[in-house]
């Protein structure tokens, strides 16, 4: 019986860590258009793994979508090199670009930013239309 309830306990701590947590997955067109159309606050991260400023990026985006502020947040990740007509369509013009979305509408877009304070502020604008 005390297992079993131990076992409760650290599903309902999963669950609800799980839940207080943005999420990072890799961007498909169908995520993309499906969140925007359920007015979702989304991050376009069109970064490329031999970057340097992306992976100054990285920790920061990792550290932020963690943050219970950004529990709604969808992080979508493009691969600079091997997506490039999604680079093309999204109008990011090199690696390190980093695009907030409210649903449909752009919200805001940095490039090269390494500022905790900075891409924390991009996200920020994700969360109101």
């Amino acid at each position: 019986m005390k297992l079993c309830r131990t076992l409760f306990a650290c599903a309902l701590f999963t669950t609800a860590f799980a839940a207080a947590a943005g999420e990072i997955r890799p961007y498909t067109e169908a995520d993309f258009s499906a969140l925007r159309g359920a007015g979702k606050p989304v991050l376009v991260d069109v970064h490329a793994s031999w970057c340097p400023t992306c992976a100054q990026q990285k920790p920061i985006i990792e550290s932020l979508s963690r943050d219970p502020a950004f529990a709604e947040l969808t992080v979508l990740q493009v691969d600079f090199d091997a997506q490039k007509p999604v680079v093309r369509a999204l109008r990011a013009s090199s690696q390190s670009t980093l695009i907030a979305y409210h649903g449909e509408r752009e919200v805001a877009r940095s490039v090269g930013d390494t500022s905790p304070a900075g891409i924390r502020a991009l996200l920020a604008k994700t969360l109101t239309p």
